[in-house]
């Protein structure tokens, strides 16, 4: 794919957790190298796990210089806003805003189109319950947030009014979308690395969760199903409930922690299935499941009733509960996969289609900011002739 002459510009949340969004960030400036990347704050060590980002024209926000930023950036959330609104205005003639959280608050040229590559409306303020009952123990304080949060929900209504477009992960965040701000998008799902992975290893003897260990993922779900189980369960993945998932753990359960790439493709291509617990809003490592030919048990709603297929890929389970777990991992048992059918059916996902459709769409906006920016030179044109 030829390099584009679009001016295109990129905003990001942060640069500090690495993960599925990071990964599309990296696989974007392959089509767009000259594109400067807007963030809040980067984690330059952590930036070495992309190396298509490592010596990229990175800009990142006066919280890159706030002592202990990269452990606590999740803490200062309030903050966000006015870090992304303390940049001057973008000049480009796209402006891909890459956003779960306070992206959207940049500032743009008059003659800048903005499209909106929309992750999920930020969680914790369009869907605080959960959040405020696992964060904040103190009633009162949890009332006090509860009222922050309303009026964070509303600031971010107000800025993805000002977006022209917007692009979702999935159909199940299209909905998200019209939910919460009520504005049409269209589809254009994130890239899987399907040639990096391979079917052709036999099936191992242990189930996977692979994943962040956080609460909405609800890792606590399998572990409390294996325990039942007594099935082996080997869990890779670091985050702020590993003390706790590993205080309920059976013997039957092990965590290994952040692991390398390599040794995650290891895991993933020997496994028995993917465990796949969570209501997620795109999910990528059930599609790299897929395309080392493993089976996915997963919940079913979300980004599974999109890609998964029972009985052909996978086996979904009704409710999140231990029970229903379980008994998905039993069905299982009692169904033959064949890995490269499996292969199959994630290989329209690969990257070189994420790019193209990528590519195909912003060259369409590219028109319309053309003719934006015409129209606002004029403008500035007769403004000018007036004062003199």
């Amino acid at each position: 794919m030829g390099e584009s002459k679009i001016r295109l510009a990129i905003v990001h949340d942060y640069l500090i957790q690495m993960g599925g969004a990071e990964r599309l960030i990296a696989a974007l400036v392959s089509a767009f190298p000259d594109a400067p990347i807007y963030t809040s704050a980067t984690d330059y060590e952590g930036l070495k796990a992309f190396p298509a980002l490592v010596d990229r024209d990175i800009r990142n926000s006066w919280m890159q210089h706030l002592p202990g930023i990269r452990r606590h950036f999740k803490a200062l959330f309030p903050i966000y806003p006015f870090a992304f609104r303390s940049f001057s205005p973008v000049d480009a003639d796209v402006v891909l805003v890459s956003s779960s959280g306070f992206s959207k608050w940049i500032r743009v040229t008059d003659s800048s189109k903005t499209v909106c590559y929309c992750y999920t409306p930020p969680r914790f303020f369009w869907y605080p319950d959960d959040y405020l009952e696992r964060e904040i123990k103190s009633p009162t304080l949890r009332k006090t947030a509860a009222a922050f949060l309303r009026l964070l929900r509303d600031w971010d209504y107000q800025c993805a009014q000002k977006m022209d477009r917007f692009i979702a992960v999935s159909r199940y965040i299209q909905r998200r979308i019209t939910d919460c701000y009520g504005r049409e998008s269209t589809l254009i799902y994130p890239p899987v690395n399907v040639d990096r992975f391979s079917a052709d290893a036999k099936f191992g003897d242990y189930y996977l969760v692979l994943a962040r260990l956080v609460g909405y993922r609800r890792i606590d779900v399998a572990v409390r199903a294996f325990n039942q189980l007594g099935e082996k369960l080997v869990i890779v993945g670091d985050g702020p409930d590993r003390a706790q998932l590993q205080a309920m753990a059976g013997p039957s359960i092990s965590f290994l922690g952040r692991v390398s790439d390599q040794e995650a493709k290891h895991y993933l291509e020997n496994c028995r299935a993917l465990i796949f617990p969570g209501l997620e809003d795109f999910g990528t490592v059930s599609l790299e499941a897929l395309a080392a030919g493993r089976p996915v048990i997963a919940y079913g709603a979300g980004i599974a009733l999109e890609t998964l297929e029972p009985s052909v890929t996978a086996v979904l389970f009704d409710e999140q509960t231990p029970e229903s777990l379980a008994e998905a991992v039993q069905r299982s048992q009692k169904l033959s996969w064949d890995s490269q059918t499996i292969r199959g059916k994630v290989l329209s996902f690969s990257r070189e289609r994420f790019l193209q459709e990528m590519k195909d769409y912003v060259e369409g906006l590219y028109g319309q900011s053309s003719t934006r920016r015409v129209a606002a030179e004029e403008k500035a044109g007769r403004r000018e002739a007036q004062v003199l």
